[in-house]
């Protein structure tokens, strides 16, 4: 019950956090340009760096059922009143606000796993907590451009609704779990931010999340601009990517149970990303049909790390630290996310989609060469 309930206090916030790329198109038709719509979808993100340290401080001291209700009840309020504010100003600070309050479902929900199960049973567990975040994107892939059609107001109470609710959930069904020795998969007691392996961990995370949110946050609007589809239609095919997406979390997941580490699956992803990003960029420029297809598969490769990185990190800092460990992984994913949109955006409108998605190819490769596989080995 607490994993599922979990999972689903995350689907929520992972929906308005990740999910507002889908308003681009509505947006840009109320007479946003693109890099306008770009900065209000990281308004979310944004937030979330705020307050993700702090969280995970609540969590640790206080437990993850207060984080997980409050948090959500802050985001399910502020997205009510975005619901219900006129102009952008007012927009992008309530979605700030929404973001501060949901990032509680990033350091606690995890922390939850730790507390709840195996060694051996964590990779396959974080992964299903992690399938939150891509079925976070698919609901808002399904649900918010048709919602759009009538204006904003629709989507972003839909979005509040999701929050409230599982705000509620969190209460009524969320215990925390019992004391557990503090320390970590490593047998490693004490601050575990005195030797180097976090700090590579949470760096690699960073940058693999460049191409994870360049494909996220482009992929409608590249599909309809360059390709000619319904925004509608390209919703409801993204949001079976992002499906494909969360099973590629599990399976990554059960893949490191298996093998007994984390760290060798995620390097491996890693440059697989970096290939996939690459043959995206040239099909792109070749303008190839075939581009959208593999647009596709970047979808799901993208997205297949996280929940490596969660458990190494989760299970390296032991209990006593993991909600604020979970809390500066989030924070630095957070920091890069926020900034790929805009910037991206300025790159799409200099340069085209090609040239966006070339610039990305770096960043997993460099992830690949942080990643400390060594670490899992005593090394």
């Amino acid at each position: 019950m607490a994993l599922a309930v979990g999972s689903g206090a995350m689907t929520a916030g992972c929906a308005f956090q990740f999910g507002l790329p889908y308003l681009i198109p509505a947006l840009r038709a109320d007479g946003l340009s693109l890099e306008q719509a770009g900065v209000l979808v990281a308004c979310p993100m944004a937030g979330l760096m705020c307050t993700l340290i702090a969280w995970g401080v609540v969590a640790d001291r206080w437990g993850e059922r207060l984080a997980l209700s409050a948090g959500l009840a802050v985001a399910g309020v502020a997205l009510l009143a975005a619901a219900g504010t006129q102009g952008v100003l007012a927009l992008g600070a309530c979605l700030v606000v929404a973001g501060a309050g949901g990032a509680s479902v990033h350091a606690a929900s995890g922390r939850l796993i730790l507390g709840w199960f195996a060694a051996h049973e964590r990779g396959l567990a974080m992964g299903a907590r992690q399938t939150a975040q891509p079925l976070g994107v698919a609901v808002a892939a399904l649900l918010l451009p048709p919602l759009a059609m009538g204006g904003l107001g629709a989507p972003l109470t839909a979005l509040a609704t999701g929050c409230l609710l599982m705000s509620a959930l969190v209460v009524l069904f969320i215990r925390d779990p019992g004391h557990v020795a503090h320390q970590g998969r490593t047998g490693r007691v004490g601050a575990p931010y005195r030797t180097p392996v976090l700090y590579r961990i949470h760096a690699a995370s960073a940058l693999l999340v460049v191409p994870q949110f360049a494909v996220a946050a482009f992929a409608l609007v590249y599909l309809v601009d360059a390709h000619g589809w319904d925004a509608a239609a390209a919703g409801r095919l993204l949001a079976a990517v992002q499906v494909g997406g969360a099973l590629a979390r599990l399976s990554a997941g059960a893949w490191s149970d298996r093998v007994a580490s984390r760290l060798r699956p995620m390097r491996l992803l890693a440059g697989l990303t970096c290939a996939v990003l690459l043959a995206l960029s040239i099909g792109a420029y070749a303008e190839s049909g075939a581009a959208v297809g593999v647009l596709l598969i970047a979808g799901i490769v993208t997205v297949s790390t996280n929940g490596l990185a969660y458990t190494a990190i989760a299970e390296y800092a032991g209990r006593s630290w993991a909600g604020r460990a979970l809390g500066v992984q989030n924070t630095g994913q957070n920091l890069f996310a926020a900034a790929t949109p805009p910037l991206l955006a300025y790159v799409v409108s200099g340069g085209g989609y090609p040239a966006a998605f070339a610039a990305v190819v770096a960043f997993p490769l460099l992830a690949a060469a942080l990643i400390p596989v060594a670490a899992e080995d005593g090394g």
